[in-house]
């Protein structure tokens, strides 16, 4: 805190030029904002600070309220400065609130790691974090309460997609997540309990996540196979949200799996022609595919009876909309989301960053906008151009935004200046 403030003054004690001080009204405002900034980022680390000592206390519910101002917080702002020196001191004590809590505990601690890892980003810890933490989510997923599971699920999707360094770390956690999915894959050695149905769909989604990343691999056709033929008999048995988040990933497989790998195959998959001469798994592949395609057909134009949820019915016939289009014609989903002016449109062209983008923005909720603008994390992930000023520290963009204050107090006393030189016309033109 002794630090911003010396920053501060540095700030005020910089050299201006005669113009500078010519407008010396709205260098003070400058300085008063600028102070106010500081001030508000020294209240909020004073406030996490609180929160993270808190989670120290013996009593469940002093750690539950300061898990829950911790999650708030790191939803809505990128707070790298504040993790630098604590990371992995916040990731032991979500850990052992995890271990020791109540389910609400439990639950904001799983959420809190995701986000800790999201924060991280880019940076050095997050396969620490990934390392440590995906051992004791792994146990809870497999024992814990479907409530607790539901966002042990979450984090686990998150701290992979963020840390793991290769495939057969991410690969390790998609197994344990698909045990969840079809418990009767699981050894007979450990028994687990057969998902609800928010827990499947919130399996379904971190796997389908977490299958986005899959580039050089060896592959399986008998896994895939048999993982394709599951989710289809989730097209006819599940409710909605759980068809849904089947489509989602039997879309993926086809993207990644079907026309990444095995193209040189499947260049005349829609051509029955000499079938016989196929392999065997290409044959079953062609069958389960039009399967798929009869079953995606009726989903996408399913009728609603009394009392259906139309919000819900209308998202399924608009995702089986966009699987029956792709998997006949090819045709990929586009969807576009304004981030900001600065940073302009986050777009997506592929069934891989349609669920990475619907993923991120479920999880972070309210506070996706605010990562899509500062986390480079999102901007690697996504493509986009941070502006500018994002690659400054905190102290760095208070300066910047400081100088460009005075420096469009001046661009505005030029503009006056011309107008009085333009006898009645209207000078200022919109910003473009």
């Amino acid at each position: 805190m002794g630090r911003r403030k010396q920053k501060t003054v540095e700030v005020d004690q910089l050299d201006y030029s005669d113009d500078d001080s010519v407008d010396s009204g709205s260098t003070a405002i400058s300085d008063h904002v600028l102070a106010h900034e500081t001030e508000s980022v020294d209240s909020q680390e004073f406030t996490l600070e609180k929160h993270l000592e808190a989670l120290y206390e013996k009593r469940g519910s002093t750690r539950e309220i300061a898990l829950a101002g911790l999650v708030t917080a790191f939803e809505g702002h990128v707070l790298l400065d504040f993790i630098q020196d604590r990371c992995i001191t916040l990731l032991h004590q979500y850990l052992g609130s995890l271990k020791r809590g109540s389910v609400k505990e439990a639950c904001l601690s799983a959420r809190a790691i995701g986000l800790l890892a999201i924060t991280g980003g880019t940076g050095s810890n997050t396969h620490e974090i990934m390392g440590e933490s995906t051992p004791p989510l792994s146990r809870v997923l497999i024992s814990g309460p479907d409530a607790v599971r539901i966002f042990v699920l979450d984090s686990l999707a998150v701290v992979t997609f963020v840390g793991s360094n290769n495939w057969e770390e991410t690969e390790a956690i998609m197994k344990v997540i698909w045990e969840i999915i079809h418990p009767k894959s699981r050894s007979k050695a450990v028994v687990v309990a057969k998902p609800s149905s928010a827990t499947l769909v919130a399996a379904l989604c971190a796997w389908s996540f977490l299958l986005t990343t899959l580039t050089g691999w060896r592959v399986d056709l008998d896994m895939w196979t048999e993982m394709i033929s599951f989710l289809c008999n989730l097209l006819e048995k599940g409710d909605r949200a759980v068809r849904i988040a089947a489509g989602e990933a039997i879309a993926v497989i086809f993207e990644i799996v079907i026309a990444g790998k095995l193209s040189t195959e499947t260049n005349d998959l829609e051509n029955l022609e000499d079938v016989p001469s196929k392999p065997k798994w290409f044959v079953y592949l062609l069958s389960l595919k039009e399967k798929i395609i009869s079953l995606v057909s009726v989903l996408a134009m399913e009728a609603g009876g009394k009392g259906t949820d139309k919000k819900c019915l209308n998202a399924q016939r608009d995702i089986f909309q966009k699987i029956y289009d792709y998997l006949m014609d090819g045709k990929l989903p586009e969807t576009s989301l304004i981030v900001s002016k600065k940073q302009g449109v986050l777009t997506t062209s592929t069934w891989t960053k349609l669920i990475q983008l619907n993923f991120l923005k479920r999880f972070l909720g309210s506070g996706f906008l605010k990562h899509a603008q500062d986390n480079e994390l999102l901007h690697n992930v996504f493509h986009l151009i941070p502006h500018a000023e994002s690659n400054l520290s905190s102290s760095e963009r208070r300066i910047a935004r400081s100088s460009g204050d005075r420096m469009r107090t001046q661009e505005l006393k030029k503009d006056r200046h011309l107008a009085q030189l333009r006898k009645g016309a209207l000078l200022f033109n919109s910003p473009t």
